[in-house]
């Protein structure tokens, strides 16, 4: 998922379900940004002439189809796989997975593990990655201070208060050693599972997690790519963001996914690959403002880590 999205412009990631009433996540599918259900679906071609009798259409559900990179990549698939490539654009995140169980869709590209584990959870699915695109850092910014232990004890650190960067930035706030999370957290933890902290979090609607390090109502805040962009906060005022090698981001690389009858299929496998090509990796960056770091990661690993976080979803229900 990339920070140019519409119409509502959402956090970098998928937002995922509001809370429950008993205090933990209500998994409910209402996000900010993807739709088949009206069907308010927009199927973009790219057409390239060419090719044999048997060359495939696929058709791939994305939520930025209007990215020149889209049109770099179906070229080369129509180039080196003999594949056409139909892009299927949403303005509502909530939708894709569906249309790919109902196989309106063949594959899908444009949301993480840690959102695919709550689908799967919640909708008795077993979608499946098979490739592995980008992480995007989610960085902890502050103008008055330079590293996360230059914070004073009790400074005040918001983070945004949807379920997916909610959890991520604690994970963000622990790794920097300003909150111990219970059991170490996981990608479900909320402001209840603190233990400890050195400063005083505080949750806000992400799209004011950078007026508030701004206008001095937090000490530091944890903001999205696209919101920090917008905001104009400069690279250099972000003090710490997540490795996105680490276990922390593990959960939030995005991905190709299949239905699980079709997560071996060679040509899918072969079109998840396709993305890393650096002419469409440069595409990617330029879209992105250069915050995607992009992950080459195999469909077995991917596979093993949704169980992992599919596990965690399941533990948040309860």
């Amino acid at each position: 998922m990339s920070d140019s999205s519409t119409p509502s412009e959402p956090a970098d990631e998928p937002q995922l379900p509001e809370r429950r009433s008993s205090g933990r996540r209500r998994i409910n599918w209402i996000v900010s940004a993807v739709v088949v259900a009206a069907i308010v679906v927009v199927a973009v071609v790219v057409a390239v002439t060419g090719g044999s009798d048997d060359a495939k259409t696929v058709r791939i559900g994305v939520a930025d189809a209007s990215e020149p990179y889209w049109k770099t990549y179906a070229a080369l698939a129509k180039k080196r796989l003999n594949v056409t490539v139909t892009y299927v654009n949403f303005n509502d995140y909530s939708q894709p997975n569906p249309a790919l169980k109902q196989k309106q869709l063949d594959l899908n590209q444009f949301q993480h593990i840690q959102y695919l584990a709550n689908y799967n959870v919640t909708a008795h699915e077993d979608l499946q990655p098979i490739g592995a695109t980008a992480v995007y850092p989610l960085p902890l910014y502050a103008l008055k201070y330079h590293a996360p232990a230059a914070l004073p004890d009790g400074a005040k650190v918001a983070i945004p208060n949807d379920a997916i960067n909610e959890a991520r930035g604690l994970l963000v706030l622990q790794a920097a050693k300003l909150v111990t999370l219970k059991n170490g957290g996981t990608a479900f933890s909320s402001t209840s599972d603190i233990t400890s902290h050195r400063v005083d979090v505080v949750t806000l609607d992400a799209s004011q997690t950078a007026r508030a390090v701004l206008n001095g109502s937090a000490a530091a805040a944890i903001v999205n790519n696209n919101y920090a962009t917008s905001a104009k906060l400069a690279k250099s005022d972000a003090i710490f963001q997540d490795d996105p090698a680490s276990p922390i981001a593990a959960p939030y690389v995005n991905l190709f996914v299949s239905r699980a009858a079709d997560k071996d299929n060679p040509t899918y496998l072969k079109l998840a690959a396709l993305y890393h090509d650096p002419s469409v990796e440069k595409g990617v960056q330029t879209a992105n403002g250069g915050t995607a770091v992009f992950r080459d990661v195999t469909p077995a690993t991917l596979q093993a880590e949704l169980k992992t976080v599919q596990a965690q979803a399941q533990a948040a229900q309860k």
